[in-house]
């Protein structure tokens, strides 16, 4: 083992244990590795800022920005809750009705807006209609994420990948490539939270209303429940260090964290971000508050109020299905001869709806920043330098020898299934895209080595990397919806263990007959 290699392995090693313990932003525990890669010549300058120009970075940014245009012009909750079951139902009749709705959403938009914008409207929904809101709030997620293999755009890892595809000299994904294998999870998949998540899932969380009760007859004050961005300015502070009355004007009452309630000796309570505050405040808060950034979800029980124009609903929802028509028929043999000077690709399509969208003020342009997650962003083009490192430096190469030493009788297949398995490992401790990016050059040695096609690889990682369903850890989303429906920590084991064998077990069956070896 050169130096090189033994550098690289300790690197990456402590970047998992800095993700786990959460030392930092993703960001910026990526970019301390690049930055050591780089001190020791493992990465050039050029191969280190390679990824900060990446199409695929460039596409997950715009992205970001269309689907807030959605989510302002309210499209998206008007949809959804047209769907929504009026009167009496069941859990799992109503489970058959929204699931594949929200399956299908989150094909092209973000996972992490979309349960945002629904996950206080499922919340407010079940409890109007006397049911309990956690057998549908773990269900959103997993749906959301299901959702998110089902297209190019469904989720940012399906674009890194693309985009390391791409860099290894291969033909990048269309639009709808990676659906061949992910419509049939999917599908498998969402039939699986419909059969046995009634079982499998808490009924709700005992309701507090004595706490609350004080409040009610305070006029004007109600209970709030608020979700901590990254952004948030108490991040690590204690509430007693962090005055949140005398900031926003209401009172924490209690904070819950892991599935756990926090109501005692408050100041003493450190936060951290997707942390729930129950707050007393009055009808000023969320109209105060409901577009910083400092908050991922506001809700008080209420229906929004906000008008918003239907002219702009509609031109909104037309502006995002040009995007996805576009990039759809730009792949067409046809369309490539017709415009042969002009790459029509999602890249092209969505930068022209994101430019219509700021201009036609769909999403305030002044403020187009704050809708960008950066650390995301610094976490994908990190990634490819990763990438890049890994099989500069050998390991890779190393890595691949080794895995094939280990099952040379059983063929590519279980090659396969150990890809699976690595990276979905990883992706429930660290972030998707550096789960992907540790995930990608081993696969493509290994790949090489054989002599095989190296997609069937490349497509279980893109699935692999979205399996984030065994921990509330493992996925900002996960987390968003333990705070607001009260789930512990086991409650993710018992239903997304089970999903992600479905889902390694089609993968691995799935993959090497439509990409064949």
């Amino acid at each position: 083992m050169n130096f090189e290699v033994f550098f690289v392995l300790l690197a990456l090693a402590g970047m998992v244990i800095a993700l786990i313990k959460d030392l930092m932003r993703p960001g910026m525990i990526l970019f301390s590795v690049v930055v050591l890669f780089l001190c020791v010549g493992i990465l050039t300058p050029r191969e280190m800022l390679e990824g900060f120009s990446n199409k695929g970075m460039i596409t997950v940014a715009m992205l970001f920005l269309v689907s807030e245009g959605i989510r302002q012009s309210g499209t998206l909750s008007q949809i959804f809750t047209k769907f929504l079951p009026k009167g009496e139902t069941t859990v799992r009749r109503s489970q058959a009705r929204l699931l594949p709705i929200l399956t299908g959403m989150s094909a092209f938009l973000n996972n992490t807006p979309m349960v945002v914008i629904f996950a206080p409207i499922i919340k407010r929904w079940a409890e109007g209609v006397k049911l309990p809101p956690t057998k549908f709030l773990i269900p959103l997620t997993y749906a959301v994420s299901l959702g998110g293999i089902c297209t190019l755009i469904g989720t940012s890892t399906n674009l890194v990948v693309n985009g390391m595809i791409m860099e290894a000299g291969y033909k990048g994904l269309s639009m709808f490539e990676i659906g061949k294998i992910g419509v049939p999870i999917a599908i498998v998949g969402i039939l699986f939270l419909i059969l046995f998540s009634n079982k499998l899932l808490p009924e709700s969380s005992a309701n507090h209303s004595e706490e609350m009760s004080e409040a009610e007859e305070k006029e004007g004050w109600h209970k709030i429940e608020a979700v901590l961005g990254p952004r948030f300015p108490g991040i690590n502070k204690t509430l007693g260090e962090f005055n949140f009355t005398r900031h926003y004007g209401a009172i924490v009452k209690e904070v819950k964290r892991g599935g756990q309630r926090l109501t005692g000796n408050l100041d003493d309570i450190r936060l951290h971000e997707k942390d729930t505050l129950i707050l007393w405040g009055d009808d000023s808060f969320i109209p105060t508050w409901g577009e910083s950034s400092v908050f991922l979800i506001l809700a008080n029980g209420k229906e929004e109020t906000k008008p918003i124009s239907t002219k702009k609903r509609w031109f909104a929802l037309g502006l995002f299905l040009f995007m996805i028509a576009g990039a759809t028929i730009g792949e067409l043999p046809a369309t490539k001869e017709a415009f042969p000077d002009i790459q029509l690709d999602m890249f092209f399509f969505v930068c022209i709806t994101t430019i219509i969208m700021a201009w036609a003020r769909i999403f305030p342009a002044r403020k187009y920043t704050k809708y960008i997650s950066w650390d995301i962003l610094i976490t994908i083009a990190c990634a490819f330098a990763i990438s890049k490192a890994i099989e500069n430096s050998g390991v890779a190469a190393m890595a691949a020898r080794y895995i094939i030493s280990l099952s040379e009788t059983f063929g590519p297949y279980i090659l396969l299934a150990m890809t699976f398995l690595i990276t979905a490992f990883f992706s429930q401790l660290i972030t998707n895209n550096a789960a992907a990016a540790l995930g990608f050059p081993v696969a493509l040695s290994v790949a090489t080595q054989l002599g095989v096609n190296p997609m069937p690889f490349f497509m279980v990682i893109c699935v692999a990397a979205s399996t984030s369903f065994c921990t509330p850890i493992c996925y900002q989303t996960n987390m968003i919806v333990q705070g607001i429906g009260g789930y512990s920590f086991m409650d993710f084991v018992k239903i997304g263990t089970p999903l992600t064998i479905i889902v390694f077990l089609m993968a691995i069956f799935l993959a090497p007959i439509i990409w064949p070896f």
